[in-house]
């Protein structure tokens, strides 16, 4: 009967010190976690923001308001700011979009920057 009653105690501390393992572990796991996602919001950022200057040099090379293109192709949360620069022969246009925190520790977030080139179209061909 004591053999019994000491393997269960001994099994008993075994499941209490693998929990509080775990216990300790948890915040690690979490703040990885979170981290993952952070980079996965910064990478769809820099694909946002330079689909948006790819839009709004393509619209404005042809005479169109490519601001206006750039943010509407840029989803809204983002908050871009594009900016359009047309030249004799080409029209660069950048987008700067703001990329929230998801882990409080490091403050407001990103501004993620792409610019695209687009030749401008000439009528005169």
């Amino acid at each position: 009967m004591r053999r019994l009653l000491k393997r269960l105690r001994d099994h008993g501390d075994d499941r209490g010190v693998s929990m509080l393992e775990f216990a300790g572990f948890l915040p690690i796991l979490l703040v990885i976690g979170m981290a993952a996602i952070q980079l996965g919001l910064v990478g769809y950022g820099i694909n946002q923001a330079g689909s948006g200057a790819r839009a709004a040099a393509r619209v404005a090379s042809q005479d169109g308001d490519g601001a206006a293109a750039g943010t509407a192709s840029v989803s809204g949360w983002l908050d871009p700011e594009p900016e359009v620069a047309k030249g004799a022969e080409t029209t660069t246009a950048t987008v700067i979009v703001h990329v929230p925190s998801v882990i409080p520790l490091f403050g407001g977030g990103w501004d993620v920057q792409r610019s695209a080139t687009m030749p401008n179209d000439n009528d005169d061909d």
